[in-house]
């Protein structure tokens, strides 16, 4: 079965659509012009604000102009992430796209559910001619994923509505009514370099096969960081050998839990067949640990020329046991709302080489002061060892409104669509909803929810079909059943 036969068929066509046009973070300007064209193509009023983000609006259909004004909002950019080998170029190629049972997925990279499902749930609504709905205002926010500057830069005078249903939740049985602030916390530093020893030989050390994942929604599930693992891996093999540093480069995207860390390092040739033992003993220590979650994690060493220089063996001291020292994970559980993680940071990003030292990572928190706390955390122990650090791109968390009108509504349609009761809570995901509140005064009534996808921000994300079907009609009941003004 091919994409286009699947129900309901205008979203899995539109998605298609979609996904033929590359849309990384920061790099929209080609999935900006298709949804201009998208919204002029179909009559309806059509604009984009000075920072990018798209505002389609249609009207309410007859007997439904006395109901609220919603604004359907979803993100167009997705999280480009592929595997080490797979031949894919995103800033020309589509997504390739494919149907396993029931589910889609891609072949090597993400497949842009992430939040596509939602932008082609509304553009759906928007192209339908037999759909009863409120006015509508379509909100296509860009960069959510590397910076929410799109929520940040909104221009709300665009903008009516007093309903917002995001579609960003990837689990269909969750019901989003708040969601975790963020602030990204990055480290610099200079080094220097000596001359390789004498009599070395060099190994280039892959640690691959993670699963990586979203470094919100899956903080919580034990699986492992690339970063945090080659660290630890050098820390061991230094009271082995007398391991010398040359690079390292781990992880990717800062809101990715990082898959694969690449070091190169040197060591004695006489340690050689300690080196190996040690490698295949470690080896042996994690596959043990994560038996259960990292099924795949392969830690590969090649021989490989011996570089001129290495880092300053003093520095790689202090490197090590700083990146030991760094929080990452879960950082504190929600002593309020049984199971949700209140505070966490992710290692994203680890590079080494050229006498540079560079780290990049996120931290997430429903509350302000314990986000503060960990990125302080993470912030002093490479502050320690020198580094310049630099804390930004901060935004706020969405507060739950158990009150909320909108939430009424849907809990009393929810039972029209699925077999189980929903769960109604905070998520750790780093939602816009927040941001975008706040333009409003705080006076939008919100509420998020989405279908069943797996592994977002990974080269395993796919996306349940049936569950696509139930969220569809679930939005287009709730639409029919707007209050009134």
């Amino acid at each position: 079965m091919e994409l286009k036969d699947l129900s309901p068929q205008p979203l899995w066509q539109h998605f298609a659509a979609l996904n033929a046009v590359p849309r990384a973070s920061k790099k929209e300007a080609a999935v900006i012009d298709f949804m201009l064209h998208f919204g002029k193509s179909l009559g309806l009023e059509t604009s984009r604000d000075a920072v990018g983000n798209v505002v389609i609006k249609k009207p309410a259909t007859p007997g439904m102009e006395h109901r609220k004004t919603v604004i359907l909002q979803s993100h167009l950019d997705m999280v480009h992430q592929k595997n080490s080998d797979v031949n894919f170029d995103f800033a020309t190629q589509g997504i390739d796209m494919y149907v396993d049972g029931d589910w889609v997925k891609a072949r090597g990279t993400t497949l842009g559910a992430d939040n596509g499902i939602g932008v082609a749930a509304i553009m759906s609504v928007l192209s339908a001619t037999n759909l009863a709905h409120p006015a509508i205002e379509a909100m296509f926010t860009i960069d959510e994923e590397t910076g929410m500057t799109g929520a940040k830069e909104l221009d709300p005078s665009l903008f009516t509505g007093t309903i917002l249903l995001n579609l960003d939740t990837e689990e269909e049985d969750e019901l989003t009514i708040g969601c975790a602030g963020g602030l990204d916390t990055n480290t610099k530093a200079t080094y220097s370099e000596v001359p390789a020893p004498a009599g070395s030989i060099a190994y280039s050390i892959r640690i691959k096969g993670l699963l990586g994942g979203h470094s919100g929604m899956d903080i919580h599930k034990g699986r492992g960081n690339a970063n945090k693992l080659m660290n630890r891996l050098l820390y061991k093999a230094t009271q082995s050998v007398n391991l010398q540093l040359v690079s390292i480069d781990g992880g990717s995207l800062r809101n990715a839990i990082p898959r694969e860390s690449v070091a190169v390092v040197t060591l004695p040739a006489a340690d050689n067949a300690t080196f190996t033992a040690f490698l295949q003993d470690f080896r042996e220590v994690l596959k043990a640990e994560y038996q259960s979650v990292e099924k795949d994690l392969q830690i590969v060493a090649d021989e490989v020329p011996v570089p001129a220089k290495v880092m300053d063996p003093a520095y790689f001291t202090q490197l090590l046991r700083a990146i030991y020292a760094l929080p990452n994970g879960v950082f504190r559980m929600s002593p309020d709302i049984p199971g949700l993680v209140e505070a966490s940071s992710n290692l994203a990003r680890v590079i080494v080489k050229d006498g540079e030292f560079i780290t990049q990572s996120l931290q997430r928190s429903s509350v302000e002061s314990t986000k503060e706390d960990v990125a302080a955390a993470v912030g002093a122990a490479l502050a320690n060892i020198g580094c310049e650090v630099t804390q930004g791109g901060a935004y706020p968390g969405w507060k739950a409104n158990p009150d909320s009108e909108i939430l009424r509504l849907v809990l009393s349609l929810y039972k029209n669509h699925f077999t189980h009761e929903p769960k109604v809570g905070a998520c750790h995901a780093g939602l816009e909803c927040g941001i975008l509140n706040g333009h409003f005064g705080g006076k939008l009534d919100m509420i998020s929810f989405g279908p069943v996808i797996h592994g977002a921000h990974s080269p395993d994300e796919t996306v349940q079909i049936s569950s696509v079907g139930r969220f569809y009609g679930y939005l287009l009941e709730i639409l029919k059943e707007i209050p009134v003004k």
